[in-house]
């Protein structure tokens, strides 16, 4: 990629940083105390996420190796994938920002239509597991509490089964049949830009096929990368849950049991992604955070507290990641 590029997406993140440190709703003090209210737990949570990207990364180079002669190495794909979420949560509606990033940086590497592929598969894949995790922990939910619920919670269970098997039955038709030519389609009906993207589609068509021909291949003629891709997302989101029990456990008296974890994480995360067009979802997850722990009988103030250190944690992997956007591209590019 071009360092120029590379600067522009670090300034980017630097700016949205910027504007998330002077916007933050609580004083750098009272931030502080709870920090060291934290204790060592803190550094816990932050260190968790190096096994969660390691698992990113393995399941999105299954995908960027699979057919391909020259392998690119694990480290590689590593500083991409931490980079590449970085730039998705401080930019509004998320993929605005790392997919576009991970394909500028594979294309000198795989050609501009695997890379186009890949980062549309790995993101399809990332979000799919979203609605396996969503779909496990509502089956979770009903084995657990099930036998209790009222009307109103089963009226909700209702809703989020449909709204799931919806998200699954689209995504694997979309694995099946490709989703780029689709989806561009889609976008262009949409004013203003819509005819730039009609244009768009219009001139790359044959590159659009192909890109789609490359999606249902690997779910037609590669199940055992789609599903180890699939495995390694899926498991990455339970071991997120770990984060919720570590701070949990500052604060309740009596240990909070990892399923619960796992429901007040599920919840969460659909609460936040239905505002996905916030920057890191500033105020969502919180209020997502809240609600569970309200719904499981724990007091809001936990959700609160649990919402502030992911969020300190995320600031802190951002800044980690603009750091690895700017270091190593030298002896990357000499190792092509």
């Amino acid at each position: 990629m071009n360092t120029k590029v590379r600067n522009i997406f670090f300034g980017i993140g630097v700016l949205a940083i910027v504007i998330m440190l002077c916007t933050f709703d609580m004083s750098y003090d009272e931030l502080w105390v709870n920090l060291k209210k934290a204790g060592f737990w803190f550094p816990v949570v932050v260190l968790l996420w190096v096994p969660i990207y390691m698992m990113n990364a393995w399941a999105w180079r299954a995908i960027v190796n699979d057919g391909v002669n020259h392998k690119l190495s694990y480290w590689r794909m590593f500083k991409y994938t931490v980079t590449g979420f970085a730039l998705n949560y401080v930019t509004p509606v998320g993929l605005l920002g790392g997919e576009p990033y991970r394909i500028m940086e594979l294309t000198p590497y795989v050609g501009a239509a695997k890379a186009t592929s890949s980062v549309i598969l790995y993101a399809m894949m990332h979000i799919f597991s979203h609605f396996c995790f969503w779909t496990f922990s509502i089956v979770l939910y009903l084995a657990l509490y099930g036998a209790g619920m009222g009307v109103g919670m089963s009226i909700m269970m209702l809703i989020f089964t449909l709204f799931c098997g919806l998200g699954v039955y689209f995504f694997m038709k979309g694995y099946r049949n490709g989703l780029a030519m689709k989806g561009l389609c889609l976008f262009g009906k949409l004013p203003l830009l819509g005819r730039k993207i009609k244009d768009f589609t219009e001139r790359n068509e044959e590159a659009i096929h192909k890109v789609d021909q490359q999606i249902a291949e690997l779910h037609k003629q590669r199940r055992s990368t789609f599903y180890l891709s699939l495995s390694l997302e899926f498991f990455a989101r339970l071991l997120g849950c770990v984060e919720v029990q570590c701070v949990l456990m500052i604060l309740a008296a009596d240990s909070v049991s990892f399923y619960d974890c796992v429901l007040i994480q599920a919840f969460t995360s659909l609460f936040a992604n239905l505002f996905f067009f916030i920057p890191m979802g500033m105020g969502a997850r919180e209020g997502g955070f809240a609600l569970a722990v309200d719904g499981l009988t724990m007091p809001g103030a936990y959700g609160v507290y649990t919402g502030l250190i992911t969020r300190v944690r995320e600031l802190i992997w951002i800044a980690i990641g603009l750091v690895l956007l700017k270091v190593g591209n030298k002896r990357m590019q000499a190792g092509k």
